[in-house]
């Protein structure tokens, strides 16, 4: 098994280009490690999904993503609609700008050779993927999925791409400052709850980008953790920013936090969905949690 090549799927457009441009040392480290593999590179959004998709998995020991968080979405959902017969673990080479999954490693943004060590290492470790249906498709996920102005400042900040890293700052500031709560109806694990809400967030992974999201939450006990803000003034909604960062939100007032294996989210006006990062679909929206369901190369 040891011999079998993995299959990098790789976005060289990830981090800004940070990808492309350490392709050829991580090639090289590739190498060095004596870990065969095949490559191949992502052109245009979505291409992630078609090639995993395409993919025989018979030929390989493994499937990775070598991008950001997108990437790594596409993989995931490439991977469950790959008619392969054997399943095969996946793994992550964080080069992209936001790289979540690999935090609850204990990996930080662009540690590439220590995720290839982990890799080369073969040991994997089960985890749960987070499934959803919306607007009648199936998708599939491995961090998050959030929705109000997780994902409102998401897509300000694509907008504002070309600003660098300060445009989820000033996504952020411009969400907070027009600030409107919407009703929302949530289904967990059978409980009914009606709530006026400003961002709903069901994390499969403790992290979300750099905030800690979710601190108690586990990668393989069959539970999603939903954390939901209600309403907040601006000017407190600001001050507990750096709150989400180091996880202490989960103390305050306006914030809820449950785990459940099934959360149904309606709310009065669509609201765009932020999944692992993408931006994509609306509300209404059903989520499952698939216990232990693939393998993920890990120390």
């Amino acid at each position: 098994m040891d011999s079998m090549k993995q299959l990098i799927i790789f976005n060289p457009w990830a981090g800004h280009g940070y990808a492309g441009k350490t392709l050829s040392e991580l090639e090289a480290y590739l190498d060095a490690i004596q870990l065969p593999y095949d490559l191949l590179k992502t052109t245009h959004h979505g291409h992630g999904i078609q090639l995993t998709r395409e993919a025989d998995f018979s030929q390989y020991a493994g499937v990775i993503a070598a991008g950001g968080d997108g990437t790594l979405f596409e993989v995931i959902n490439g991977y469950y609609r790959n008619t392969s017969a054997n399943k095969i673990p996946i793994g992550v080479i964080p080069v992209g700008t936001g790289n979540a999954f690999v935090r609850d490693m204990n990996l930080h943004h662009h540690d590439w050779k220590p995720a290839l060590d982990i890799i080369k290492a073969g040991k994997t470790r089960k985890f749960d993927v987070g499934h959803f249906v919306t607007e009648g498709e199936t998708w599939y996920y491995l961090n998050i999925l959030g929705l109000g102005i997780v994902a409102d400042i998401g897509a300000t900040a694509i907008k504002l791409k070309s600003l660098g890293n300060i445009s989820y700052t000033l996504g952020s500031l411009y969400h907070i400052l027009k600030l409107k709560p919407y009703h929302v109806k949530l289904e967990i694990d059978g409980q009914i709850l009606e709530r006026d809400n400003i961002f709903v967030e069901i994390s499969n992974t403790r992290y979300t980008a750099n905030f800690l999201m979710a601190p108690d939450a586990k990668t393989d006990d069959g539970l999603l953790d939903v954390t939901i803000l209600g309403p907040k003034g601006r000017i407190g909604l600001m001050r507990s920013f750096p709150k989400i960062i180091t996880g202490e939100h989960i103390h305050m007032k306006e914030v809820e936090t449950f785990q459940a294996s099934h959360i149904r989210v309606e709310t009065n006006i669509p609201k765009i969905l932020t999944p692992d990062g993408e931006l994509m679909a609306s509300t209404p929206i059903e989520v499952n949690c698939l216990k232990q369901a693939i393998d993920v190369f890990w120390e």
